[in-house]
């Protein structure tokens, strides 16, 4: 968002009354800014991605119903997502559905409405299976992994550590054989997820999770004798730099580290799906505020 552009914006603003004594806080999205930097990351990727809006960088309604009218799904990770989603016009088959800790009404739900689930944990598995007994789901579902390949430089925000609390830990003694033998069990799980991180990770940290969860996917197909894994979710986390209106790093420079790093996503085999959120906004937004008065002492 350039300072021209914010400048008149301001004048916009406090001219028309949105902001000032009565307002004096306010939100501003460059929507034409939006619509530019989803063009971008359509144009880095082949038709086969698949790019979902993470709802938790913005979830206000203008804001879910903008980057799903330029074609972008939503990723949710809370119950009050999922219904701000689907109130914003997104169909369930749109939709990935994220939380880590899911209580039953809300698997539920998820189920019958046919939205993409996330399996975060081996309890979790069960009562998803306990429930697909009683009744079958249109919903594509898989299992989140933490493909433990190390932080980035912000600990916070990295979610693949060996101890992130986040997804299955896919090195962790017997996970792998735990996971095929499920996969390999149960031909309703066709998916897989990962998610590195959401600031602070380089490229080759995020490509290296993805690495890990294709080789994952390849030996689940292999094993099955047939293509059952056929949908990567690789999560978002592209980082943002916030010293200056320069976008660094660009999609483009993802989907060129990713074509290096695991260029097999690129030929068709899998649909693959992205999650990104901070990365569409950030430069495309901001928040304004009222200074009352500057007090000295």
């Amino acid at each position: 968002m350039g300072n021209k552009f914010l400048e008149s914006m301001l004048r916009a603003a406090v001219k028309g009354g949105g902001i000032g004594e009565t307002a004096p806080l306010a939100g501003f999205v460059d929507i034409e800014g939006v619509r530019r930097t989803i063009e971008s990351l359509r144009s880095a990727f082949p038709p086969h991605f698949q790019h979902m809006f993470a709802a938790k960088a913005n979830s206000m309604s203008p804001v879910l119903s903008l980057v799903r009218e330029a074609g972008m799904g939503c990723e949710v990770a809370s119950p009050g997502e999922l219904e701000q989603a689907l109130r914003c016009g997104f169909k369930p088959d749109q939709v990935v559905f994220d939380e880590p800790a899911k209580t039953l009404p809300v698997l539920k739900k998820v189920l019958k409405t046919g939205v993409a689930l996330n399996i975060d944990n081996f309890q979790e598995f069960d009562r998803v299976s306990a429930l697909l007994k009683e009744t079958p789901s249109p919903s594509r579902i898989g299992f989140r992994i933490n493909p433990q390949v190390g932080s980035g430089a912000i600990g916070a925000m990295s979610t693949a550590t060996s101890s992130s609390k986040f997804g299955v830990a896919l090195e962790d003694e017997g996970n792998r054989k735990a996971l095929l033998d499920r996969y390999l069990q149960h031909d309703w799980l066709t998916t897989l997820h990962t998610h590195v991180g959401s600031q602070g990770c380089s490229l080759q940290l995020l490509t290296a999770g993805v690495r890990k969860v294709t080789d994952l996917a390849k030996q689940i197909n292999e094993a099955a004798g047939h293509a059952q894994v056929r949908v990567i979710d690789i999560g978002g986390g592209l980082p943002v730099n916030f010293e200056s209106e320069e976008v660094t790093p660009t999609f483009a420079d993802y989907a060129d580290e990713l074509r290096k790093a695991v260029p097999e996503l690129f030929d068709g085999e899998f649909v693959v799906k992205t999650e990104f959120g901070r990365s569409i906004l950030a430069k495309n937004g901001c928040i304004v505020s009222r200074v009352e008065y500057t007090k000295r002492s």
